[in-house]
């Protein structure tokens, strides 16, 4: 199960943070990392602080973008630390752990987003996200140190599977959602979905490429904290179709026809 959770770190600019990270993961039983844009890696001050977690820094995964990093994910949560112009699902790490074991124990991939030490997430890759967790840190002295960050979101998965397998199991593992549970589509699906969204809003003229406002980032929040499956999505994708259909003076055909 813990081997659906990924870890993703973006744009790290020291080393020795990521290193950190890996120590954290592996204390934890995470042993999937994957790096956004690293200033400098592989690295020898990497290794040093991973201490002995060298496995997990060997096994990183190394891409160009947040979408890169998120191919395949039905579940994205980023952390944030600040109050941002359009609100987001918040939820705290304890409700992250549990969120991640749930779905990760019915078989679907599950990322956890950092951002850049000095800056944290742009807005437009915490839109990629369905959560924003946000350590409830001392506001008099918030800022955690990335390793730090993401030994407490880590330390919160453990828990929940701990939670969920139960000493009285006697396995290692709990056991996985019985089939025919929907599965919720990944994120690169979902970004396909928009960019179909987008093209079909302007081609009716609802929204004006020229003058946006917040309308995407607002249906992102809105389809996101839905929880959309593979099936609704078919639903989505085809009332999209037919749409572009009629404003291209196409013939389309009724699904009750």
């Amino acid at each position: 199960m813990l081997q659906n959770i990924r870890v993703v770190l973006v744009n790290t600019s020291h080393p020795g943070n990521i290193g950190g990270a890996a120590r954290a993961m592996k204390n934890m039983g995470l042993t999937r990392l994957v790096l956004v844009e690293p200033q400098d890696f592989p690295s020898h001050e990497a290794s040093a602080r991973a201490s002995g977690a060298d496995d997990i820094l060997a096994a990183a995964q190394v891409v160009g973008s947040l979408e890169d990093a998120l191919v395949g994910c039905n579940l994205v949560l980023g952390t944030s630390a600040r109050e941002r112009s359009l609100p987001w699902p918040l939820i705290d790490p304890r409700e992250c752990g549990t969120k991640s074991v749930e779905h990760a124990a019915q078989g679907e991939e599950i990322a956890l987003v950092f951002g850049r030490e000095h800056a944290g997430l742009t807005n437009d890759e915490l839109q990629r996200c369905h959560f924003h967790v946000h350590i409830p840190s001392n506001p008099d002295f918030s800022s955690l140190n990335l390793g730090a960050a993401v030994q407490v979101l880590a330390y919160e998965v453990r828990m929940a599977w701990l939670a969920i397998a139960g000493e009285q199991a006697g396995g290692d593992k709990p056991q996985a959602a019985a089939p025919g549970v929907s599965e919720l589509v990944t994120m690169d699906e979902m970004e396909l979905f928009y960019g179909h969204l987008e093209k079909t809003l302007v081609d009716i003229g609802f929204l004006d490429p020229e003058k946006p406002r917040q309308l995407m980032p607002r249906l992102r929040r809105l389809y996101g904290r839905s929880g959309v499956d593979r099936s609704e999505m078919s639903i989505l994708r085809g009332i999209l179709t037919e749409t572009q259909k009629v404003v291209r003076g196409e013939p389309h055909k009724r699904k009750d026809q």
